[in-house]
């Protein structure tokens, strides 16, 4: 137990070590990047610096892998060059016995990245989207889907205006039961309208069976409504921004993910990309799990038997190799080529299995 404890604090301090390196190196790379991205905006760099420390915990999470074997690789290279691992070898623990430690503690570390960083990293990417398009296009376009249906935003000098609709259809370029209320750029209403249907087409909407009511001051709305067969309207929105607002899974916490794919149904999105990202999401521990088994595969030997530095090289190498397959996995599972449940688990299971086989294989022969 003893032995178990020592392997656990050791682990822990090589993984908290290289997230703080990482951590300091892509708020330094991110920040130039950032500085690079808004050059033409009038903001400063305490906001770029903000904007900076919104963005990198995202990263932190996508790279959690490449931390897990690195820290891995640093662990049993310290091991091996102070002979621990002969003397636990010699005291009758296999290898397996020894890696017991790193993986209990690899897979708490993946449970709380599911249940506490993950909410962390979809709040602050949120954030940072609204941020984002707030500085480039003035917050002109807003995408929210809730129990009451689609809600837009679009803006234009002329003044903004609001979008709600039940229902759209699969591509989100038709709305379905849909209002527009328009605002002037004082900020009071303007015209309120409603249709059967709202067509997105190279700029304009275009509405179907459409009525009219104007909202100014001292007017009867209703004495002044207007009905049409086809009413057509300007437009600030492509698809491509409306489809890259209610597919970014990563922007959803995981406790809220469920209901947001519940919603996505009601309003006639398709959810397999965010059903796709929970499954993968609760496969993460598993996964970093295998990141464990593979780096000690090929770094539990001693100094002695030389080529150190390909066996580091290599672990890495199949590290990204399995994170690559895992990656191309989702996008076969968000496109339909196999099931959801298919691209998110067998990644993580197969990973163990091959490391498990590299582990014995080295171990026993």
């Amino acid at each position: 137990m003893i032995l178990h404890l020592y392997f656990a604090r050791r682990f822990i301090m090589g993984f908290i070590l290289i997230s703080a390196v990482l951590f300091s190196l892509l708020v330094l790379v991110d920040m130039v990047d950032q500085a690079r991205r808004f050059s033409s905006y009038d903001i400063g760099w305490l906001r770029l610096f903000g904007m900076t420390l919104l963005n990198t915990p995202e990263t932190m999470n996508l790279i959690l892998p490449l931390i897990m074997i690195l820290a891995t690789v640093v662990l049993f290279l310290s091991l091996a060059r102070s002979s621990e691992l002969v003397v636990t070898r010699a005291a009758g623990r296999s290898a397996l016995s020894a890696l017991q430690a790193p993986i209990w503690v690899a897979f708490i570390i993946g449970v709380m990245a599911v249940g506490m960083l993950n909410p962390i990293v979809a709040a602050t990417a949120k954030r940072y989207i609204q941020l984002s398009d707030s500085i480039r296009a003035g917050g002109t376009s807003v995408l929210s889907v809730s129990d009451e249906g689609l809600w837009l935003r679009q803006g234009s000098d002329e003044g903004q205006t609001v979008i709600r609709a039940w229902r759209s259809n699969k591509d989100a370029s038709v709305l379905y039961d849909v209002t527009f209320l328009s605002y002037a750029p004082e900020g009071g209403p303007a015209r309120r309208i409603e249709a059967d249907s709202a067509a997105l087409e190279d700029g304009i909407w275009t509405l179907t069976d459409a009525k009219s009511w104007p909202l100014e001051v001292g007017v009867n709305a209703e004495g002044a409504a207007e009905t049409f067969d086809t009413l057509t309207l300007p437009s600030t929105l492509t698809l491509d921004r409306i489809r890259d607002s209610i597919t970014d899974p990563g922007a959803v916490s995981i406790y809220d993910l469920p209901d947001y794919i519940k919603q996505l149904e009601l309003a006639g999105f398709s959810p397999r990309r965010h059903k796709v990202w929970l499954q993968t999401e609760l496969a993460r521990p598993f996964f970093l799990v295998a990141m464990v088994l593979v780096a000690s595969a090929f770094t539990m030997r001693h100094t002695r038997f030389g080529g150190t530095g390909v066996a580091v090289l290599a672990s890495v190498l199949m590290g990204f190799g399995l994170y690559f397959i895992r990656s191309f996995a989702q996008i076969l599972g968000e496109n339909g080529q196999i099931p959801v449940l298919l691209a998110a688990w067998a990644p993580p299971v197969a990973s163990i299995l091959l490391a498990l086989g590299l582990l014995l294989h080295s171990e026993d022969g």
